[in-house]
C-alpha cells in the first residue's frame, strides 16, 4: 500500500527519472575514459592506429546506442502506459464488453511494444552511427596532433 502510494507521486517518478539518467551519465563517462585508455596503449604499442581507432570508435557508437536506448526506455514506459490506459478507457466508454476489452487490450498491448521497440531500436542505430563516426575522426585527429 506505501509502495502503491508511494509510486503514485510526481515528485518520486522524477527522482527515478534522474537517478536512472545520473547512473547512465556516470557509466557512460566510465567507458569513455576506459575506451580512451585502451586506444592509448594500443596507440603507444602498435603502428595501426587507424584500425585501432576503427575498433575503439565502433565500441563507443555501439555502447552509447545501448545507453541511449535505455535512456529512451526509461521515458518510453511511462508514456506507453498512458497512451494504453487511455486507449483501454475509452473502449471502455464505447461499451465494449468485458471479453472484447480483454481481446483488444492483448492486441493494443502487442502492437505499442512493438511500435516502442522498433523506434528504440531505430534510434539506438542512429545514436551508435553518429558516435561512432564522431568517435573515429576525434580519434584519428588525436593521433594526427601527436
Amino acid at each position: 500500500m506505501l509502495l502503491i502510494k508511494l509510486m503514485s507521486k510526481r515528485r518520486t517518478w522524477v527522482c527515478l527519472f534522474v537517478s536512472v539518467y545520473t547512473v547512465l551519465l556516470s557509466l557512460s563517462w566510465n567507458l569513455l575514459k576506459s575506451v580512451l585508455s585502451w586506444y592509448e596503449i594500443r596507440e603507444s604499442s602498435s603502428s595501426s592506429s587507424a584500425w585501432s581507432a576503427l575498433y575503439g570508435s565502433v565500441l563507443l557508437g555501439a555502447c552509447f546506442g545501448v545507453l541511449s536506448m535505455v535512456a529512451a526506455l526509461a521515458v518510453a514506459v511511462p508514456a506507453t502506459l498512458v497512451t494504453w490506459i487511455t486507449v483501454l478507457v475509452l473502449l471502455t466508454f464505447c461499451g465494449k464488453p468485458r471479453k472484447t476489452l480483454v481481446l483488444e487490450g492483448k492486441k493494443l498491448t502487442a502492437e505499442i511494444t512493438g511500435f516502442v521497440v522498433k523506434v528504440l531500436i531505430k534510434e539506438g542505430n542512429i545514436v551508435a552511427a553518429v558516435c561512432a563516426v564522431l568517435g573515429y575522426f576525434a580519434l584519428v585527429r588525436h593521433h594526427t596532433e601527436e
